[in-house]
């Protein structure tokens, strides 16, 4: 058995070696073609993603996701060679292979060659972990600048990002500075402990910490009209934005109501039926950073005009959710059709009705064929934009092959373009979103829109790739009416189809 997993480790390795290879032969193909044309870096971008999305759609996958490993693989075969070969040898797993990349990166490249073949040496009998311990050091002393320099420029790559979980739940994770980090995350750590202790020490039931106002700014953080300091807290008024919701299946809103986030508020419409605040402190932490986020406006907010807050005050969170009408009327079917968060996933049903009770943007109903789920149509009781309406609820996310980006954050492209006397109708019409619609536009890619909202993709090697709108959930479920075999009369038979 031990033999199986170490020959199986092996194969595994040197079949991932090649393809890495594979990879960087096809990047290097883009910077052939790109060689002497003396093209823009605008070119030869669009010419590494029209690779990329090549790839992607022959493997079901995301031209980003691929150009990411094309680009890991040049600099992979480029600049650790050794490490490449070590894998595909089998000396070396995947583990391994990140954390000399992960580590020789920051390396300069005229020293990567002597990183590469040391920290193949140093990775022997070492596991991941260990490794890149090992490494942190060797990388450190091939810095010719100090560490002060280059966290100087280590600061540009602040950013903050979301990686979907679980559960209706994800990750919010900020690259700061780590003096930052820390110093945020202790302010959040005392920020739940004067919360908590004010909590133990609370003597009445109204004193509680935990409830906000009636209009659902945000869930379960401080007293109502209060921060987590104790001073007012500024209003959240929903900003306007799209939306849309169903009668016969689905409904679907684009919301940018605060009451996404924090806790559930607490059921009871009076003080005394507040349930007591039984929050951890890592709830209580993150429950604060929620509030803190969407509902205060920057300190630092270079439109202010005089002491109030200015326009990125009045910025609110937006997202884009449909919520099925039936599961909303009977919770217990949540599971046979859930509510949904474009381009994150499933929502618990109870955040959907909080969401649906506490926005301000008006709901579209969307009108879906009871056995296919395609849409019909949609409507809403306020004039808006029809043909807008009906392309977020039918597209729901970007249609290029692979990529889950929400309509809400999309450009409508015409397939056909208008100039050359394409229509603007729904069946020349549909959502890419920003990187997708310039690839469409300059790149070889060809669009074209197929009855029913199918896209048609025709790759620059003549490859075809389809893209189906995804349809509702059916209103109408058939079951059988044939009672169990255990209640059948005795010598009967059930039918044989």
């Amino acid at each position: 058995m031990l033999g199986e997993v170490l020959d199986a480790d092996a194969a595994l390795a040197a079949a991932e070696a090649r393809k890495t290879r594979a990879l960087a032969r096809a990047g290097r193909l883009t910077l052939d073609v790109m060689a002497g044309q003396r093209a823009s870096s605008r070119a030869a971008e669009m010419a590494l993603r029209e690779v990329a999305s090549e790839i992607a759609a022959a493997g079901c996958l995301s031209d980003r996701s691929v150009q990411a490993q094309i680009g890991r693989a040049m600099t992979l075969v480029d600049h650790f060679p050794a490490t490449v070969d070590a894998w595909e040898a089998g000396a070396l797993s995947r583990a391994h292979v990140q954390a000399i990349m992960d580590a020789g990166t920051p390396v300069p490249v005229d020293k990567r060659a002597e990183f590469d073949v040391l920290a193949v040496a140093t990775a022997e009998g070492l596991s991941p972990g260990r490794l890149r311990a090992r490494l942190a050091t060797l990388a450190e002393r091939l810095q010719p600048t100090t560490i002060t320099e280059r966290h100087q420029r280590g600061r540009e790559q602040r950013c903050v990002r979301v990686v979907r979980g679980e559960n209706g739940m994800s990750d919010l994770i900020a690259t700061l500075p780590t003096v930052l980090a820390v110093g945020i995350y202790d302010r959040l750590t005392q920020q739940s402990r004067a919360l908590i202790d004010a909590r133990q020490e609370a003597d009445a039931p109204q004193s509680a910490v935990g409830t906000r106002d009636e209009t659902g700014a945000a869930f379960g953080l401080t007293p109502a009209g209060e921060d987590a300091a104790g001073a007012p807290s500024r209003s959240a008024d929903t900003a306007s934005a799209s939306a849309s919701a169903s009668a016969s299946t689905s409904a679907s809103t684009s919301s940018s109501d605060e009451a996404c986030a924090g806790n559930p508020i607490p059921s009871g419409g009076e003080s005394g039926d507040v349930e007591p605040d039984t929050r951890s402190t890592d709830q209580v932490r993150a429950d604060i950073l929620a509030d803190l986020l969407l509902t205060a406006a920057p300190d630092a907010d270079p439109t202010r005009t005089d002491d109030g807050p200015g326009t990125l005050g009045a910025i609110r969170a937006r997202v884009q959710v449909v919520v099925p009408a039936l599961s909303v009327l009977d919770p217990a079917r949540e599971n046979l059709d859930p509510a949904e968060l474009i381009g994150h996933g499933p929502i618990d049903i109870d955040t959907a009705q909080r969401l649906a009770e506490a926005t301000r943007v008006p709901w579209d109903r969307v009108l879906t064929h009871p056995v296919t789920g395609a849409v019909l149509c949609t409507d809403t009781y306020q004039r808006t934009a029809a043909i807008d309406r009906y392309l977020r609820a039918r597209d729901r996310h970007c249609r290029w092959p692979g990529c889950t980006a929400p309509a809400v954050r999309c450009e409508i492209d015409h397939n056909l373009d208008y100039a050359l006397g394409g229509k603007t109708h729904v069946c020349n019409l549909c959502h890419f979103c920003q990187r997708h619609h310039t690839q469409k536009q300059f790149t070889r890619w060809q669009v074209r829109q197929l009855p029913g909202g199918v896209i048609e993709f025709t790759s620059p090697t003549g490859r075809v790739y389809t893209d189906h709108p995804l349809p509702y959930s059916p209103a109408v479920r058939f079951t059988t009416d044939e009672p169990p075999a255990s209640t059948l009369p005795q010598g009967t038979q059930s039918a044989p189809f």
